[in-house]
């Protein structure tokens, strides 16, 4: 029980029972003085409530059915902080994100087309043409690509980059808020820490998981894509390799 008590409309509380009396048997709290507590429709003078004792003894009231409320509720409480646990994303629901995020970076690749005119899209088919017919291992492979390279416009370059830039920005920003790509928000599953089960900053869920990780690909693919399903598989928190680097997580949201 929380009682307040007020002095020349001055307010002090909240008090417990047992605090109460021993103010009240001290003279700390006079019996002139106002006193309000759960149960009251309006303000009283103490005096009224112990009718000129120097006790209150409220109706009803038991310091140990009190005592007894507080320790369940105390008891719900841990109860519900235990039950927080979380989930562990599948390797479909990874995989299905992971998805959606690589068909989000497909539009760059058809950019180049809008920049094209007529005779840029026969030459273009022809270098596709003789490419399809030479080996890709050959010097004249080699030259075939770097021909399809420099036959993109500047304008279209300058598109790619923007669209690349874009798209980081709005990756990093999903990742900040709630430590979800899209791909990952689609799929309802997040990033946390792989210990506090906290969210990570986007130091560690942005650059070190996803931009680093592209980076390396690049150097080294298909081996890293290997050894980062690999750690997927064997290992008991579902971390990936770049996972592992920045010490997350993937669960369930």
């Amino acid at each position: 029980m929380q009682i307040y008590l007020a002095r020349n409309n001055q307010q002090a509380g909240p008090y417990s029972l047992e605090q109460l009396n021993q103010m009240l048997s001290s003279q700390q709290v006079l019996l002139t003085d106002l006193v309000w507590h759960e149960g009251m429709s309006e303000w009283k003078t103490l005096g009224e409530l112990t009718q000129g004792q120097l006790v209150y003894e409220p109706t009803g009231y038991s310091p140990f059915s009190a005592q007894v409320k507080n320790e369940i509720d105390q008891s719900a409480f841990k109860i519900k902080v235990e039950q927080k646990t979380t989930e562990l994303a599948s390797f479909y629901s990874r995989a299905l994100a992971k998805v959606l995020d690589l068909i989000l970076w497909l539009p760059m690749a058809a950019i180049p087309s809008f920049f094209f005119n007529q005779s840029q899209y026969a030459e273009l088919f022809e270098i596709q043409k003789q490419l399809q017919a030479t080996q890709m291992a050959s010097n004249k492979a080699i030259e075939l690509q770097q021909q399809l390279i420099q036959l993109i416009p500047n304008e279209a370059w300058m598109s790619i980059f923007a669209y690349l830039i874009i798209m980081l920005m709005m990756q990093a920003f999903f990742i900040a808020q709630s430590g979800q790509s899209i791909g990952k928000k689609i799929a309802k599953i997040r990033i946390i820490d792989v210990e506090t089960n906290d969210p990570v900053n986007t130091i560690r869920a942005f650059w070190l998981r996803s931009v680093l990780f592209i980076v390396l690909n690049l150097l080294f693919m298909p081996f890293i894509t290997l050894i980062d399903y690999t750690f997927f598989a064997f290992n008991k928190n579902r971390q990936t390799l770049h996972d592992k680097l920045a010490k997350t997580k993937v669960v369930k949201q």
